[in-house]
């Protein structure tokens, strides 16, 4: 069985969404609630690198505390924004799901359905 992990947040539904639509693969995946146990700065690194994403764009610009702290500014290294992701993780989007397929930002929900192996 392939080895699927899941960052969560229960609050989210989209998070709920993906998590559903691994199980109904009939895969149970690792769920890490990342708001409590937040990936190391080598995981979180690994994870953009692998998903082609820039710190920047993983960011939640939704979030009150983006604005609060003007993470939008230009000025500021890849370093820094992922330094703040990890100090305050509700800073980072979510789900994100790693799969043997491939590690995916999974926004719209079915996005995780590219990384799921194939149904046996």
């Amino acid at each position: 069985m392939a080895s699927i992990t899941i960052y969560h947040n229960p609050a989210c539904s989209t998070s709920r969404k993906t998590l559903a639509l691994i199980r109904d693969s009939g895969v149970e995946p690792t769920v890490i609630l990342y708001l409590k146990q937040p990936p190391s700065r080598a995981q979180l690194k690994e994870m953009l690198n692998a998903m082609g994403l820039s710190a920047r764009e993983l960011l939640r610009a939704k979030e009150e505390l983006y604005r609060q702290e003007r993470l939008d500014a230009d000025n500021l290294s890849e370093d820094v924004l992922i330094e703040e992701m990890l100090k305050v993780p509700i800073l980072i989007n979510r789900p994100i799901v790693v799969s043997p397929l491939g590690t995916r930002l999974c926004r719209p929900a079915e996005t995780v359905l590219d990384i799921l192996p194939p149904s046996q």
